[in-house]
């Protein structure tokens, strides 16, 4: 009889651990926003260093292009490239007004009412494929995703009401934003903290032409972020008694690398000075909160942490000997600087269209004014344009409502003429043209829900030199941000060179991972490590990074460069790319000696 119950006490124990071996692990993934990996040391992001050195170093990294916030997030909320998930840079064109944002038609999405709106335009979902968050949800696995505003709620745009998905960002506790469910009103409430979070303050103001930005970090915000982390979201999820998946948001250093004061007008020390080192800091601090409330919780050793920059950073330039925007006195612009709105303005001159604002008023840009955020529409009519500028920074998109192809060719020419352009890529269905290569060859062709760019327009970066000539990078930018801010989308190793890096029981500890990885890749883990399948509408499909976890072999991957046809002129689009298996990494591209990372 005790040799029968032994047995089944024996059989019970591995039935227990088999079946922990299939439970899903808890999961946070940290994303600070904009942090480069050149970057992280231990005198400057201590928590990250020794996060990445102890477990696994994603050290071959990469942001996808355009190299944006929401986008890269969309990324990392579905697994999937940009073609797929529609979500192409911070402001798109989405062909009808947004009433969020006065009637715009190039909505910048981060803004939790606007993706609300988006939602209801493309069939209830505007990402068009399931987000891990959602798909954890539903499995049963608690969530909460809480940062900033934009990519935060993009994690589970469609759970609008507080519940499953716990949603704290910038808009918690306003009218615009996702409100709390009534267990966390009365645990926020228990535990002392505020309905609503505080302003970014003194953190989000940019300063202007003569007056310098911001010189402090996102403190008080992310103070509060990580004290509703720490102590509501993870003590709910630990009584709970289920696995969970968190997505902390850090907005610094993104925050003060764009708006920084230490630089106005000057390349150096443009995104490396003390203000974005705090930010750094800043970020850091955030990450370290929360690996101590695990361990003060028991959590650790059953939660792996994935660490993931959404995208790397460049210092902003607004020189350019070619522009005639450049060489137009318009107010609040240095002379001779590229104004805000550059591109759109040049195009519109070369191309002879008129030129309109893109909100509710369609009211003209006449001559000696710029569109007021950059964005603009071109043509006779406003409401039915001929083509359509969404202005995002280190790179933008241009649209062709009407799939004209003579004005592509002729857009392309006026594009090619300019010295700030390195690179283009052009909508396979507008059919090829010398000096640029087709989206598809970025994975920027799928089956996305909203309009597809007919045109994404790469800027001119280069490195100032310095001893880490990666982190001294200088991008032409369109934005309203000054020469010597921060600014990010352009397709320089600077940009696409985030930061990554993972810990926990099911990774590798010490590893440095040699294998190509993006923040697709990062989708994919999540969704491997929380043990979810997926459906999928789009095929531009990331990989889980399985060579950075326990016991998993390392394959071997391949390096490639692709060359567009040159063009009259001889410019030719370069794509240095890496490839594993049937997975593409895209290293930098642009006209060599345009770009940094194709020298």
């Amino acid at each position: 009889m005790r040799a029968i119950l032994n047995g089944v006490i024996v059989a019970g124990l591995l039935g227990t651990a088999a079946a922990a071996a299939e439970r899903p692990r808890n999961v946070i993934l940290f994303v600070p926003d904009g942090m480069r990996a050149g970057m992280v040391t231990p005198e400057t992001a201590p928590a990250m260093a020794a996060l990445r050195d102890q477990g696994v170093n994603l050290a071959n990294s990469h942001s996808l292009f355009p190299t944006f916030t929401t986008a890269n997030g969309s990324a990392m909320a579905t697994g999937h490239h940009l073609g797929d998930t529609g979500d192409f840079s911070n402001t798109i064109y989405v062909g009808k007004p947004v009433a969020a944002q006065n009637g715009t038609v190039t909505p910048f999405v981060e803004n939790d009412a606007v993706l609300g709106e988006m939602n209801g335009f493309f069939n209830g979902d505007w990402l068009n494929e399931e987000t891990v968050l959602r798909a954890a949800a539903k499995a049963g696995i608690s969530t909460a995703a809480i940062g900033k505003l934009g990519p935060t709620l993009n994690f589970d745009n469609t759970s609008r009401d507080g519940a499953p998905t716990i949603i704290v960002d910038d808009d918690t506790g306003s009218a615009r934003g996702i409100p709390f469910s009534a267990e966390m009103r009365g645990l926020l409430a228990a535990g002392g903290l505020p309905l609503a979070a505080p302003s970014r303050g003194e953190n989000g103001k940019a300063g202007d032409a003569t007056t310098p930005g911001t010189l402090v970090a996102n403190v008080a915000q992310q103070a509060y972020f990580v004290d509703v982390a720490t102590k509501v979201v993870l003590p709910l999820f630990k009584a709970r008694g289920k696995p969970f998946v968190l997505v902390y948001w850090s907005r610094d250093p993104d925050a003060v690398q764009h708006n920084h004061g230490d630089s106005l007008g000057k390349l150096v020390p443009g995104i490396n000075g003390p203000t974005s080192l705090a930010g750094i800091r800043n970020a850091d601090d955030n990450l370290a909160a929360l690996r101590r409330a695990l361990d003060a919780l028991g959590l650790a050793d059953t939660t792996d942490i994935v660490v993931a920059a959404d995208h790397g950073f460049s210092t902003i330039s607004k020189e350019s000997a070619t522009s005639p925007s450049a060489k137009t006195a318009l107010p609040g612009v240095p002379a001779g600087q590229l104004p805000p709105g550059f591109l759109a303005l040049d195009l519109a001159a070369a191309l002879g269209l008129p030129l309109h604002e893109p909100d509710a008023s369609a009211a003209p840009v006449l001559a000696g004014q710029r569109p007021k955020l950059g964005n603009a529409l071109l043509g006779p009519d406003p409401k039915a344009p001929d083509l359509v500028v969404a202005v995002n920074g280190g790179s933008d998109l241009v649209y062709l409502p009407k799939g004209d192809r003579a004005l592509a060719a002729r857009t392309i020419a006026a594009l090619l003429a300019q010295d700030y352009v390195s690179g283009l890529f052009v909508d396979d269905a507008l059919g090829r043209f010398p000096g640029t290569l087709p989206l598809s060859a970025v994975n920027l062709k799928g089956e996305a829900a909203t309009p597809t760019p007919a045109i994404v327009v790469n800027f001119r970066s280069y490195s100032t030199g310095c001893a880490n000539p990666e982190t001294c990078v200088v991008e032409v930018a369109d934005t309203a941000l000054q020469q010597g801010q921060g600014m990010h989308g352009s397709f320089s190793r600077a940009d696409t060179h985030n930061f990554m890096a993972a810990i926990g029981p099911s990774f590798k500890a010490g590893f440095v991972d040699p294998l190509p990885v993006s923040n697709a890749d990062v989708g994919q883990t999540l969704a491997a490590l929380l043990k979810l399948e997926i459906p999928a509408k789009g095929r531009l499909i990331g990989r889980p990074m399985r060579e950075a976890m326990r016991e998993a072999p390392v394959p071997q991957a391949q390096a490639g460069t692709l060359r567009s046809e040159p063009s009259p002129a001889g410019l030719t689009t370069v794509l240095r790319f890496q490839q594993v298996g049937d997975q593409r990494y895209f290293d930098a591209a642009g006209f060599p000696g345009r770009t940094f990372g194709l020298e």
